[in-house]
């Protein structure tokens, strides 16, 4: 992480990972709390990360797990003992599937104090429960079962967590029976939502309203190629993301 925090909007902090451009989203609230948003990746990113709130009398006190996808489910002792948050579905998703997070974890990202790691509690209903801006949670199950994108209606940013990226195409739960269905349910929530003027992905980089919609655009195109079966082209599909896209391809027959 390059631990410099970016104010996208007023009280809206990003910070971008150099792996797998992985962002941390950190919310402002009174007396120099926040609310971090998906810390990520590397353990000495998260406590960078840590240090840069320090730096700026920021004290973390509540976290915000989006999916149970493994670098979703990160902390670091120096964020501080506090309760950290995802939807029932991500709680019982990532209790599921601790074994192969744990493994893929030691595998991209080794050093974390795995006591921390997916260590969230359900959420009693759709805010998310702190006294800063009004945080509420948009559930789906695009991408994951669960999948929490977190919305400020207040201050019109949208944290989409691993969907709207402009970096990744979409990225389906090929393990659901509908995954295209549930993806399609997922974005028509997200532009179902009045005043996004920010949109931060979980992989990639912040846009303006504009841009978000040019997002949704080009995900509901993607998925639209996926239904045709004709040949497509998505500038997402990198040569990072090429054995991705063919796994999706080869699911719909094509």
């Amino acid at each position: 992480m390059t631990n410099r925090l970016t104010e996208i909007a007023p009280g809206v902090l990003v910070a971008t990972g150099v792996l797998y451009t992985t962002t941390t989203t950190v919310i402002a609230g009174p007396d120099g709390t926040c609310l971090v948003i998906d810390p990520a990746v590397t353990a000495d990113d998260l406590a960078g990360l840590a240090g840069s709130l320090a730096a700026r009398g920021m004290r973390p006190v509540a976290g915000w797990s989006s999916h149970a996808h493994w670098d979703h489910l990160l902390w670091h002792a120096a964020l501080g003992d506090v309760p950290r948050y995802a939807t029932a579905t991500t709680v019982a998703t990532s209790a599921a599937r601790l074994e192969e997070n744990v493994s893929a974890l030691r595998d991209a990202a080794p050093g974390h104090d795995l006591s921390l790691f997916g260590a969230v509690a359900a959420l009693d209903g759709t805010i998310i429960p702190w006294d800063g801006p009004v945080a509420q949670v948009i559930e789906h199950n695009g991408h994951a079962p669960g999948h929490g994108a977190v919305f400020l209606p207040d201050l019109g940013v949208l944290i989409a967590g691993d969907m709207c990226s402009d970096i990744e195409m979409p990225l389906l739960d090929l393990d659901e029976a509908d995954p295209a269905g549930d993806y399609r349910t997922g974005l028509s929530r997200l532009a179902a939502l009045r005043g996004v003027r920010h949109v931060i992905p979980g992989h990639g980089h912040a846009g303006d309203a504009a841009e978000f919609r040019r997002r949704l655009d080009l995900d509901i195109a993607y998925l639209d190629g996926l239904d045709r079966g004709a040949p497509f082209d998505d500038p997402r599909v990198t040569e990072s993301l090429r054995e991705a896209h063919d796994a999706q391809l080869r699911y719909f027959g094509r």
